[in-house]
């Protein structure tokens, strides 16, 4: 009778529990209960015997040491008392209430005393990793999933579940399988867990409205994704009610995203997903390893793209353990940053183990620097924390690599420089937290930042978009006044990582005659040459008279350029010779630019009658106004405001065409020119994501070559300023020439951005078998010479 009273106390108690993660609560509920009492969750022994043994027995079969189980949130069940009976000895039970685990020792030490009890908190483990090969659950997860508590102590449990299984060991769970219980397990065992669900068979005239299922999941390789399986067939089964309907549509809307998952490379993985191992380990560095995911939680001021990219092997030693590319919306189109191919182009040039690519939008367009930075760098602010997740350990044979998160910007409106964090002052190092320490570095060649900057004008045209005039003076200048070199640029919106064309700007005593400029020395690239932030410095007054300094058109600033007239030595044999007849040859540009290039020409070799085609008239005006560009009919530089492909194939139309008034060509202009052509593509693509920056890949079409070669069926050369970092796409270009000209030749420069092709029709005599004789010959017809007074013959590779 006493008994019964108890049994109907403690069944009033467990009613009116309210919240079963209190310990209070079940002690009260265990001490009114009383000892030697036993209660069981779910199922009893009967039901609960075979499809548990068959699933111990699986895992006992593969191996070599009895198992060793785990029963959290015991109780009082007598479940662990039946597998020791049945073999399974090695069984430690735990549980929060001292009371019970008191009861249950006392109750087995002397009948069973290989079984371990332990006072402990299931989502506190307090056991090593890999200890157990097999952990059961009787309802413990689902008393932990308490509405006002929401997932906070189901994911603690879980957590500690994966930690303490070993690898192929086994979580048996029952559970009433709610949707939000259903939703927790579903994600945490997502990646690198074989899961299936069983049911458990119901007591023989049980009434009860409940459905025990048994969820069967086993630990496999972090990253691998398998379906969910269902053991039974539920249409066989006289099962009814929302909860299994419940449980039949989360498996199969589970399948479908595990479906979704498996489908390629480009999903867009949670940062949950990651960090449970939807492409493995993320502490763990996994060479090549590439996935994107979305940062940002409710507290974010932001949501960013990412994408994690760990290193491939690298042939030089890497620097840095972990870094962060910040890449603006202005530039996220761009192929470099857009496509898989350039984001591994940007890990090889940051050395750094892994990358972490963030991509900001439209809405931080508003955001002034300074509250980027702090979005970047401030522990408890926005992109820091998140970043910080994503983060691998360092392991013990890495202390060669800085535990740095280099912070490496592509910002257009950038306007600090920042070098690396070994030259700077302690007063110029942020104080970052948790070893995080960033140093900011430009999206920029070394030693190519800029000093200072004076924007001369702006302008938004609706063909090219925004442009940018400005005078700038590099980091590298020299800080005497006669040997300072003061720079002119235009500058793409679209394009805003290059720089379009770039001329030395000169006046009486920067330089006193025209070649003094070509006597210091390279510059670099105007095509390959990064933008860079601005840094003031004591030379700041000098720049503000560069607009009283003039364009010095005997000096090619852009080094492409100066390839660009270099191959002229592949035909300078058929040059002497027109030239001694008197002759001129015509010479075609597509893309004017600023006009360096046609001003240079004609100074330099005044036998080229010269045509300029440019889409858009705006820049015929940027180049007229601020770049000294002329249109000369007497020495014939003209421009034609037109599409470039359409006046190579209308060429003849073009020819009697009007410009300025007077036809482009006189019977008497036919007998001063050559058969002899010259066509050089120099137009930038307005489209970046396609992976070339030049040309657009319109010129690079079969179509347009095939009419080159038609345009230059009595001889000449095709010449091409081609810039890209795509490998494959380069060779595709090279594939398409050498399928249509007949000859086809590359000047690689010094940086390996630009690449300069010369093609030949058939039937073209070029001087390629004898370069350094062509290249005196040339050297012969200039009037200017190219900088440093040579052409290096040598560099020269015969493709076709």
């Amino acid at each position: 009778m006493e008994k019964k009273k108890r049994r109907e106390a403690a069944t009033e108690i467990f009613d009116t529990l309210g919240d079963f993660t209190s310990k209070e609560n079940w002690d009260k509920f265990f001490t009114v209960r009383g000892s030697g009492d036993s209660f069981e969750w779910y199922a009893e022994w009967p039901e609960l015997r075979d499809p548990l043994l068959a699933q111990l027995k699986t895992v006992a079969a593969a191996a070599a040491d009895p198992l060793q189980i785990l029963v959290p949130g015991c109780g009082s069940s007598r479940v662990s008392e039946y597998l020791y009976d049945d073999g399974f000895r090695c069984t430690t039970n735990i549980d929060f209430s001292k009371v019970v685990v008191s009861d249950m020792l006392r109750r087995y030490v002397r009948s069973r005393p290989e079984m371990r009890w332990r006072v402990m908190d299931m989502t506190e483990l307090q056991f090593a990793e890999e200890t157990f090969d097999v952990i059961f659950d009787k309802g413990g997860l689902d008393a932990l999933m308490e509405p006002e508590h929401g997932a906070k102590l189901g994911t603690k449990y879980l957590k500690e579940v994966k930690r303490v299984l070993k690898s192929g060991g086994k979580f048996l769970c029952l559970t009433l399988a709610e949707s939000h219980v259903l939703a927790l397990l579903f994600t945490e065992l997502r990646f690198g867990w074989d899961t299936s669900i069983a049911i458990i068979p119901q007591k023989i005239g049980s009434k009860s409205a409940f459905q025990t299922f048994l969820l069967v999941a086993v630990k496999g390789k972090m990253g691998v994704l398998n379906q969910l399986s269902l053991l039974f067939e539920h249409h066989s089964i006289n099962l009814k009610g929302e909860q299994v309907h419940s449980l039949l549509d989360a498996v199969e809307n589970e399948n479908k995203l595990r479906s979704q998952y498996s489908s390629g490379d480009d999903i867009v993985y949670s940062l949950e997903d990651l960090q449970l191992g939807a492409r493995g380990n993320l502490k763990e560095l996994l060479p090549g390893r590439r996935c994107q995911t979305i940062l940002g939680n409710h507290g974010s001021l932001y949501h960013y793209k990412a994408i994690l990219l760990d290193s491939k092997q690298h042939s030089e030693p890497l620097l840095y353990h972990c870094g962060v590319f910040i890449v603006p919306k202005a530039r996220a189109n761009e192929w470099l940053f857009s496509s898989e191919e350039g984001q591994w182009l940007i890990v090889e040039s940051s050395k750094a183990a892994r990358l972490i690519m963030v991509f900001m939008d439209s809405r931080h367009t508003g955001a002034s620097m300074d509250e980027i930075q702090v979005m970047l760098s401030e522990k408890d602010k926005d992109l820091s924390p998140l970043v910080k997740g994503l983060a691998p350990d360092r392991s013990e044979d890495e202390t060669l690599i800085p535990y740095v998160c280099s912070l490496l910007l592509a910002l257009k409106d950038f306007k600090h420089v920042l070098l690396p964090l070994s030259s700077l002052s302690s007063s110029e190092i942020p104080d970052f937290h948790n070893h995080f320490a960033l140093f900011l570095i430009l999206f920029m060649m070394a030693g190519d930042g800029i000093k200072q900057r004076d924007v001369i004008h702006e302008v938004t045209s609706t063909v090219t978009g925004h442009m940018i005039v400005e005078d700038v003076i590099y980091d590298t200048a020299v800080e005497d006044p006669p040997n300072l070199k003061v720079f002119r640029r235009l500058t793409f919106g679209r394009s805003s990582g290059l720089v379009q064309s770039e001329a030395l700007l000169s006046d009486n005593i920067l330089q006193s005659n025209p070649s003094a400029a070509n006597k210091k020395g390279k510059v670099v690239s105007s095509r390959s040459r990064k933008k860079g932030g601005q840094k003031r410095s004591e030379s700041h007054k000098l720049i503000h008279g560069s607009k009283s300094m003039k364009v010095d058109h005997s000096c090619l600033a852009s080094l492409y350029h100066s390839g660009i007239v270099s191959g002229f030595a592949l035909i300078a044999t058929t040059l002497e010779r027109i030239v001694s007849a008197g002759k001129k040859i015509r010479t075609y540009i597509i893309g004017l630019g600023a006009g360096l290039l046609p001003m240079f020409l004609r100074a330099c070799l005044p036998f080229l009658q010269i045509e300029v085609v440019e889409l858009d008239p705006i820049v015929l005006d940027l180049a007229s106004e601020y770049f000294s560009f002329v249109e000369d009919d007497q020495l014939k530089v003209e421009v034609h405001i037109a599409d470039g492909i359409h006046f190579i194939r209308d060429v003849d139309a073009v020819k009697s065409f009007p410009v300025n008034g007077t036809p482009t060509d006189s019977p008497a202009d036919e007998n001063k020119t050559s058969g002899t052509k010259i066509l050089i593509i120099d137009a930038d693509s307005s489209d970046l994501s396609s992976g070339l920056s030049c040309p657009p890949t319109d010129f690079v079409e079969d179509s347009f070559l095939l009419s080159v070669r038609d345009f230059l069926s009595e001889g000449g050369i095709f010449i091409i300023n081609l810039v890209s970092r795509s490998a494959a796409i380069k060779e595709k270009v090279i594939l398409r020439l050498k399928a249509v000209f007949n000859q086809l030749f590359s000047l690689e420069l010094e940086e390996d951005v630009n690449e300069i092709l010369f093609a030949f029709p058939a039937k073209m005599c070029v001087d390629a078998d004898n370069l350094p004789e062509a290249v005196v010959k040339l050297n012969s017809l200039m009037k200017i010479p190219l900088p440093n007074g040579q052409i290096e013959s040598g560099r020269f590779r015969c493709l076709l």
